[in-house]
């Protein structure tokens, strides 16, 4: 066993369990054990497995990413404070400045990342689960698992519409002249590249806020909305079927998931969240302060109640008084304020 064959070795028995769970279930509810469509439904239900359990780690990554735009005006501030100043003394306060306004704001550029780098070793162990199912078949020998030897021969014998075997990969097929899996993997690619353009520009276009996306991450967006799809052309080459149907319906799932938290959880002063406010306001509904969605009556009641408040505050602070002139001193029979004291002078004679 390789370096990461023992590394992934927990994940990959759990992805076989979760395979040979689902197609165990739908054997039962009387689908065929070598079928293609058996087989594709069992990945299906490795993503939707997966994925739902990585949704809190989703939730986390929107909330970070969506901090993260709405600060980046701010840590421009930082920046253009220090601009041209190489000194070290310079260099560790905009550091602490910086970090200050993360720690504030509950954030930071790594917190993003944190699902992408859970998913990746699942992704790995599905990838190595998959690929080496042929080679398995030819060993009779099976998985790590619950995946054995009968199971992986009728995974490796099985065919997506009877015509594209799920171990094979588009080189393979390319090679060996078999033109209708090429199209299937092919059609899949356009497909992954397509999902995952739209997710990209859903989230730039509807759910950033003006400030945001005038801020370099916002840039760094624009460019990997064009950049990350061509990475599938690579999966859709050196990739077996089975793994290119398994990220194909979890780029679907992606989809999906990011248009109902851009739908129900946008981004305040983005367009989604104004579209989000106009919806609510035909129910006659409203957002309060605390983000929760009340009547309409009690929401003009609380915005009434706020501003009283806030006029009652400024009502409370105490006024300002300025200086008097000499001759506006003498027009109200006062002597003009102590520069020192402040104090009024007694009534001129």
């Amino acid at each position: 066993m390789d370096f990461f064959g023992i590394i992934l070795w927990p994940l990959k028995w759990a992805v076989e369990a979760i395979l040979v769970g689902w197609h165990w279930l739908f054997t039962s509810l009387g689908l065929s054990a070598t079928g293609g469509v058996t087989w594709m439904l069992s990945i299906l239900g490795v993503v939707l497995v997966v994925r739902g359990a990585l949704v809190p780690l989703f939730v986390r990554q929107i909330k970070s990413q969506r901090a993260m735009m709405e600060l980046a005006p701010e840590i421009r501030k930082i920046q253009d404070r220090y601009k041209g100043k190489r000194d070290q003394l310079s260099r560790e306060a905009m550091s602490r400045e910086t970090m200050a306004l993360y720690k504030k704001h509950g954030s930071s550029p790594l917190s993003g990342c944190w699902p992408l780098l859970v998913q990746m070793p699942i992704f790995f162990s599905m990838y190595y689960t998959l690929s080496d199912v042929k080679h398995h078949a030819q060993q009779g020998v099976g998985g790590v698992g619950l995946l054995n030897a009968e199971l992986t021969k009728q995974f490796n014998d099985s065919k997506l519409f009877e015509i594209a075997p799920f171990h094979q990969t588009l080189g393979e097929a390319w090679s060996a002249g078999q033109t209708a899996t090429i199209i299937i993997l092919v059609v899949l690619v356009i497909l992954m590249i397509a999902s995952q353009f739209y997710t990209q520009l859903q989230i730039i276009s509807k759910n950033l806020s003006p400030e945001a996306k005038t801020g370099q991450a916002y840039q760094m967006q624009r460019v990997m909305l064009y950049i990350l799809p061509l990475g599938f052309i690579f999966s859709g080459v050196f990739f077996p079927l089975g793994v290119v149907m398994y990220w194909f319906f979890s780029n679907i799932w992606t989809m999906v998931q990011q248009f109902i938290v851009i739908r129900e959880m946008p981004t305040p002063g983005s367009e989604a969240a104004k579209a989000r406010e106009e919806r609510l306001a035909r129910k006659g509904k409203a957002l309060d302060s605390k983000g929760k969605i009340v009547p309409m009556a009690v929401y003009e009641a609380e915005q009434q109640r706020l501003l009283e408040e806030n006029e009652k505050r400024k009502a409370q602070q105490p006024k300002r008084q300025q200086p008097m002139s000499k001759q506006r001193a003498k027009k109200q029979g006062q002597r003009p304020h102590d520069g020192d004291s402040g104090a009024a002078g007694t009534p001129a004679k």
